[in-house]
């Protein structure tokens, strides 16, 4: 996707019916790639699953907030590694109060989606960071079949319960 500007699209969700103000940035806005991501998960009402490697899009972080201030329920899980690095978003989601769990053992926490209402999911090979949006060649499938959700929803929760913090070992078990 282009760089764009998503200022609009952001304002209408966060006060629908407000007047519109036009953004004084030079970033050209319309129907993007990014402004279609967005829709699509402004589109939750009830809650917002993501399960995301990487997370350091401004943007989309903003809408996953304005989501949270709205009462969708909102939970993310992420790779520790990636978490906090320079430009990741998941310490300001974290801030806002938003549900955030990660991985602890070796290897990466790669998955790449989110579930809007348990009934629409987004999923491919996008990292939520600028550069992919921006730069790289990825893809993004949004599917509302049933039985698609369905198996990304139950693997999310496998991995909620995985990732709670109950379950962390922080010392090695002695032999």
């Amino acid at each position: 996707s282009r760089p764009c500007c998503i200022e609009a699209l952001l304002a209408e969700a966060a006060e629908p019916g407000a007047p519109a103000r036009p953004c004084p940035c030079p970033l050209p806005s319309g129907d993007t790639a990014l402004s279609r991501l967005v829709r699509r998960l402004l589109s939750a009402r009830r809650s917002l699953d993501l399960c995301l490697f990487s997370f350091s899009c401004p943007q989309l972080a903003r809408a996953v907030q304005l989501l949270h201030r709205r009462g969708v329920r909102v939970r993310l899980v992420t790779d520790a590694q990636y978490m906090g690095l320079h430009g990741s978003q998941i310490g300001r989601l974290r801030h806002a109060g938003i549900q955030v769990r990660h991985d602890q053992d070796s290897g990466y926490m790669h998955h790449k989606f989110a579930i809007v209402d348990r009934r629409m999911l987004i999923t491919g090979s996008l990292n939520w960071t600028t550069q992919a949006i921006q730069s790289n060649r990825e893809n993004v499938l949004v599917v509302e079949d049933a039985e698609y959700v369905k198996a990304f929803q139950e693997e999310f929760e496998r991995i909620w319960e995985e990732y709670n913090p109950a379950n962390y070992r922080f010392f090695p078990e002695k032999q």
